[in-house]
């Protein structure tokens, strides 16, 4: 079993190299032992759509189960519907089988320890647990409950639209669209289905909602069917996607801006949280709006932690994450939000680009991968760190975000893939460019000297 698959906020590797369904049943029995720790024995498991995730499902189950757990199984559901288990079912724990967004090859696990999703030096303690093989035991039970309909019913009864929306929906061969779809025709919304049955495969396109690519359909299916709007999921629906009337693109932070407006209305002086890659807009707009902006680090259990020390209303991500505190449970669910976006498009009759119109122009690059070596891109984020401190304003709470009169460029390594990942903005193209010049240039020697 590969060491690098136990990661800042979750377990993630391809399936069959970096482990097989032995080191499955470990990571269960380690995870049952885990529980036990804590006074836990109840875990909800749940899992996603990738052609390994049900063999997989069962090695961990039967681990879970040789550990002493007992299992409750959700079956096929979207991630959010996991962490929902967990509080309806009040169990101890869950985990959710799944890779996200990343490729099919991929799989992993999302792990809770209570209602909280487990991450850094609490993922390494797992990780020592199964390396010393000292497992609890026990005769762990399994029982199955379908949660999909309480879940749906839940969103149905707390979302209230004014009048139907249209839309467009891409679940791109995910799980979002087990549920997605089923909601938004109660909510009597006139939608377009794209996608929308599950596929490990992912015949059409990855489901990753932050990739320019992956959102044509969409944007084409909106423009050419004269809709208001198209949302797209991730693989496991914990990631919203969407595009205006016009078919272009909105990103998490500015979507941030539409929710935040409309929550300060009736909670002046409320906490927002960002993370490192948001825009500056989202920050300023936060605070010009009667808020509290807080920049925080990138990765969904990371943020979930933040957001209920802070006791913030809301979480975003560029990625699409969001997480409402506000009328909500606090967890990342792309399904609820898009519903929350779908709630202030109801109140009136203006298009979606209309509500961000306002907004000060800027110039700004999208999440730009560049390809790292896992055992590498840390070491090389650390150095770009060392060349670039002194000389500029440098914010390092998650990789660096190098700051400029007049822009921004960020250089971080991802938690969930080989790749660093950059983002630039700018008052001017040209700007822009210089910025993403320099930063470039740093990367480029910091690179040439670890080689």
């Amino acid at each position: 079993m590969n060491p690098l698959i136990f990661r800042e906020y979750d377990i993630r590797g391809v399936a069959e190299k970096d482990f097989n369904l032995g080191d499955v049943e470990k990571i269960g029995r380690g995870y049952a032992t885990y529980l036990a720790g804590h006074g836990g024995r109840r875990c909800a498991v749940g899992r996603d759509c990738r052609l390994s995730s049900p063999e997989i499902r069962d090695a961990l189950i039967k681990g879970l189960m040789k550990g002493g757990a007992d299992v409750i199984d959700v079956g096929l559901c979207p991630t959010p519907v996991l962490y929902f288990a967990v509080r309806q079912l009040k169990a101890d724990g869950g985990v959710m089988v799944t890779a996200s967004h990343n490729p099919p090859e991929y799989n992993g696990f999302k792990i809770c320890l209570g209602s909280d999703t487990i991450f850094g030096e609490e993922i390494q303690r797992l990780r020592k647990i199964i390396e010393s093989g000292e497992y609890s035991s026990g005769n762990g039970s399994l029982d199955e409950y379908g949660i999909m309909h309480a879940y749906c019913d839940y969103l149905v009864n707390n979302i209230r639209l004014e009048r139907p929306v249209s839309l467009a929906v891409d679940a791109g061969n995910g799980t979002g669209g087990l549920a997605a779809g089923p909601i938004l025709k109660r909510l009597n919304c006139e939608v377009v289905e794209l996608f929308m049955e599950p596929d490990g495969t992912f015949p059409n396109h990855e489901p990753d909602p932050t990739v320019l690519q992956n959102l044509a359909t969409l944007s084409q299916t909106v423009v050419d069917k004269g809709l208001e709007l198209g949302i797209a999921f991730d693989g496991d629906a914990d990631r919203l996607g969407v595009v205006d009337e016009e078919g272009r693109i909105l990103y998490g932070d500015m979507l941030m801006i539409l929710f935040a407006r409309d929550i300060l209305k009736d909670n002046p002086g409320g906490k927002f949280i960002g993370e490192v890659k948001c825009s500056q807009i989202m920050y300023d707009e936060i605070k010009a709006n009667g808020g509290i902006p807080i920049m925080w680090k990138t990765g969904h259990s990371l943020i979930k932690q933040k957001l209920k020390e802070e006791q913030a209303f809301l979480a975003g991500e560029m990625s699409g994450h969001f997480f409402f505190r506000h009328r909500y449970f606090g967890f990342d669910d792309a399904i609820y939000a898009a519903c929350r976006l779908l709630e202030i498009l109801s109140r009136g009759r203006q298009p979606l680009s209309a509500y961000l119109a306002d907004l000060p122009r800027t110039y700004n690059t999208p999440e730009i991968r560049v390809k790292c070596p896992e055992e590498k891109k840390f070491q090389l984020v650390s150095r770009v760190k060392q060349m670039l401190s002194g000389k500029h304003r440098v914010i390092d709470i998650d990789g660096v975000r190098v700051v400029f009169p007049d822009g921004w460029g960020l250089v971080r390594a991802s938690n969930t893939s080989p790749v660093i990942v950059l983002r630039f903005e700018a008052e001017t193209e040209s700007r822009l460019q210089e910025i993403r010049g320099l930063v470039e240039a740093v990367i480029d020697k910091a690179r040439s000297e670890l080689t």
